[in-house]
């Protein structure tokens, strides 16, 4: 089975430095440690509202020797940001003033006259264009035929079953996974996944074998707080390395 990648998201140690103003603590410099404990990337979503990453940020990862995943919006103002940056990657969202975090996939079949050119203007840049949808073998349709190289599958539905600890609905939510990995796959797409992924649920995900890459922040960011990040990152390595073999 190949090798999973992660990718830490750091949005929320931007949270906590907003919080109270200043600069601390350095998004930068979470990047710099996930890194150092065996990350393969770093995630950032630039939100419409600047609530956590901000575009200073986005310039100051996009200058580390790591892949940087731009989170963000399908908007002319966040399509001209990436093209002014280039991240090696941009990573289409959902995005609602009031939501907390990022809450579904992408309605990538009623957006699709929004999304087609916004996706063909990204992969004309060189910028790897990856679709956050959810986990269904109808939308690994859409997104093919929208020209997306890559989706992330929404983990969300399957990590609150297993924090409510209702296994048929962790076993249905799995399925889901399973089946839209697999299909995507054969449609020729790079499959990835994320959304609430913890040390306790990452396992079962780990272990599809179509999947490339994660994308896990908030668990990670959180156990830091306790552990350090060098440490939260390790372990969340290390539990997708077992999974994996």
């Amino acid at each position: 089975m190949s090798s999973l990648r992660l990718g830490v998201n750091i949005d929320h140690v931007a949270t906590v430095r907003n919080a109270r103003g200043g600069s601390m603590p350095d998004p930068v410099r979470a990047a710099q440690e996930a890194v150092a404990a065996g990350a393969d990337g770093i995630t950032a979503h630039l939100r419409e509202d600047r609530r956590h990453i901000r575009d200073a940020d986005i310039a100051a990862l996009k200058a580390l020797p790591v892949p940087l995943n731009l989170e963000m919006a399908a908007t002319d103002e966040m399509v001209g940001i990436a093209l002014h940056t280039r991240p090696h990657a941009a990573c289409l969202v959902p995005e609602k003033r009031e939501e907390r975090t990022t809450e579904g996939g992408l309605d990538i079949v009623g957006a699709r006259a929004h999304l087609a050119p916004r996706i063909a203007t990204l992969r004309e840049a060189g910028i790897r264009v990856s679709l956050f949808v959810e986990p269904d073998e109808a939308v690994m349709e859409a997104a093919h035929a929208l020209g997306a190289p890559v989706v992330e599958l929404h983990t969300g539905s399957y990590c609150e079953a297993a924090v409510a600890g209702d296994s048929a609905r962790v076993a249905h939510e799995l399925d889901r996974i399973v089946r839209a990995a697999a299909h995507g796959a054969g449609l020729g797409l790079e499959i990835h996944a994320g959304h609430g992924l913890t040390l306790d649920s990452v396992g079962p995900v780990a272990a599809v074998p179509q999947l490339r890459e994660l994308n896990i922040g908030h668990a990670l960011i959180a156990e830091a707080i306790f552990v350090g990040l060098r440490q939260a990152v390790h372990d969340m390595r290390a539990a997708m390395d077992r999974a994996r073999r």
